[in-house]
C-alpha cells in the first residue's frame, strides 16, 4: 500500500440535511455541508470564534446510509481526503472548491448517543460487509464524468 498523506478528519454540524441525489448511471452520492467552530480567547482577554465549513460528498452504499442516518445539526465526524476542483459558472468565470471525498462518516458520541442497524449491503459499493478491517473490496468513487454538480 503506498504512503498517502492527503487524509483529512474533520469535525463538526450538519449545516443542512444531507442532499442524495444519484448520478446518469444511477451510482448514489450523498452532499453534505459541515460547520465547525473553534473559540480561544484572544491576547485581549477577549473570547473569540472563528467557524470553517467545508462540503463533503459520500457515494454509494454510504451515501444512502448518511442520508438516512443524519440531518441537520447533527455532530459528524468525517474522514477522507481533501479534493480541490473547478468548474465554470454561469457568468463564465473559474470557481475553485475544496471539499471531503469521505471514506467514512460517523456521528459524534461526545454529546449524544445512537443506535447501530447494520445494512444488507445490497448496493453497487459494497460498503454493508466488513472485510476484516480492509477496504480494498470499495470501487473508488465514479469518474468526474459521471459526477451530476
Amino acid at each position: 500500500m503506498a504512503f498517502e498523506s492527503n487524509f483529512i478528519t474533520f469535525i463538526g454540524n450538519l449545516t443542512d440535511d444531507p442532499d442524495l441525489r444519484f448520478t446518469p448511471s444511477g451510482a448514489p452520492v450523498c452532499s453534505f455541508r459541515v460547520a465547525s467552530n473553534r473559540r480561544w480567547t484572544g491576547r485581549d482577554g477577549q473570547q473569540q470564534e472563528e467557524t470553517t465549513f467545508l462540503n463533503a460528498n459520500c457515494w454509494r452504499d454510504m451515501a444512502e446510509n448518511v442520508a438516512e442516518s443524519l440531518s441537520k445539526g447533527d455532530r459528524v465526524i468525517v474522514i477522507g481526503r481533501l479534493k480541490v476542483r473547478n468548474y465554470e459558472n454561469r457568468e463564465g468565470q473559474t470557481v475553485w472548491v475544496t471539499e471531503i471525498e469521505a471514506d467514512e462518516v460517523a456521528p459524534s458520541l461526545r454529546w449524544a448517543r445512537t443506535s447501530i442497524s447494520k445494512t444488507s449491503g445490497s448496493g453497487a459499493g459494497g460498503g454493508g460487509g466488513s472485510q476484516g478491517g480492509q477496504d480494498s473490496s470499495a470501487p473508488p468513487p465514479p469518474s468526474d464524468d459521471d459526477v451530476p454538480f
